[in-house]
């Protein structure tokens, strides 16, 4: 069995919910996978491109992301990063601004935690 899903309603509503999935996303990224930190702040960049586009682009460029972070885990076998895969598509099929930011803060928080 995988590791278990993130809640997107807990992730916007509680921040120690939050800090608690960074945690456990680096350490599942320390278990399974190496080199990560080039390509997580690639993908960090993109996510905040993404926050800024116009609220009409968004939802297109996080649906995009999320091909890229597909592309990115395949690429690298970064199995470790599937639990943010499955939460992006959460996110861009409710399509809410603070569903974009909370991920955004997500992705923020595990690289810091990586560092």
């Amino acid at each position: 069995m995988g590791p278990p899903e993130i809640d997107l309603d807990k992730l916007i509503a509680d921040s120690l919910y939050l800090d608690n999935q960074a945690h456990g996303v680096v350490a599942r990224m320390r278990d399974m996978d190496s080199g990560t930190k080039s390509q997580l702040r690639r993908l960090y960049n993109a996510v905040r491109r993404a926050c800024r586009a116009p609220e009409n682009e968004r939802q297109h460029q996080f649906v995009m992301l999320r091909a890229r972070l597909a592309y990115t885990i395949a690429r690298h076998s970064l199995r470790s990063l599937d639990t943010l895969e499955r939460l992006l598509l959460q996110v861009t099929r409710k399509n809410d601004n603070r569903g974009y930011e909370r991920f955004r803060d997500l992705f923020e928080a595990i690289i810091a935690y990586n560092e």
